[in-house]
């Protein structure tokens, strides 16, 4: 038990330590306030999920190409590029939105 307490206590003190001997960490998230982080945040999800939009463009498209007649792969092929327009779309029209409450609303 004296053991596993003291263990404790030393892992809590370590930044502590290196507080007081003047170690500074570099900021990883390039963000000088809650709002950057928050717009950074947003950004990336956006570039994820328009990743994710076109990979799913190019699938419905290879799957339309490889149907070979086939009407309902034919027709799935079709739907998912479809939906995978819409999914940009959205995805567009929603980054014009927070870049504007970003920029024009919270200055």
């Amino acid at each position: 038990m004296k053991k596993k307490f003291f263990t404790f206590l030393a892992l809590l003190l370590i930044p502590f330590s290196t507080y007081a001997a003047g170690v500074s960490i570099e900021n990883p998230l390039n963000a000088g306030s809650i709002e950057e982080l928050i717009g950074n945040a947003i950004r990336g999800l956006l570039g994820i999920s328009g990743a994710l939009a076109l990979l799913m463009m190019v699938w419905g498209g290879i799957s339309w190409m490889t149907a070979h007649g086939n009407s309902e792969r034919v027709k799935k092929g079709r739907d998912t590029m479809v939906w995978a327009i819409f999914g940009l779309v959205a995805i567009f029209s929603s980054y014009v939105v927070i870049n504007f409450i970003f920029t024009e609303l919270l200055g």
